[in-house]
């Protein structure tokens, strides 16, 4: 049972990425999604949530660039017109037996 985010990188300010989270192992599909970020020195945040109804929920710093999305047994974060101050490890979350399961991060690089 797990999580298994893949799709950071390095992009320049102004690009895009495309960041998925896969459940192995467990169904998802009826389950609240998340993404949340950990930059350098500083406590994790949320950037976004999805219900299993695709209710939507962003934090203020992304709304309007980025864009959660949810396919089968997957969650997806399109993150466009990116910043540096978007830098930050990128995490999924959901919930399995009643606890928060973590997938284990993806670094995205915003920098020219």
């Amino acid at each position: 049972v797990q999580l298994q985010a893949s799709g950071g990188g390095l992009v320049q300010p102004g690009g895009s990425l495309r960041l998925s989270c896969a459940a192995a192992g467990f169904n998802v599909r009826v389950k609240p999604m998340a993404w949340y970020r950990q930059a350098p020195g500083r406590q994790r945040e949320l950037v976004a949530d999805i219900t299993s109804g695709r209710s939507t929920n962003y934090a203020d710093s992304v709304k309007g660039r980025f864009t959660i999305s949810r396919d089968m047994n997957t969650v997806f974060l399109q993150m466009n017109s990116l910043r540096p101050e978007d830098t930050a490890v990128y995490y999924c979350k959901t919930v399995y037996n009643w606890k928060d399961l973590w997938g284990q991060g993806t670094l995205v690089t915003v920098s020219s």
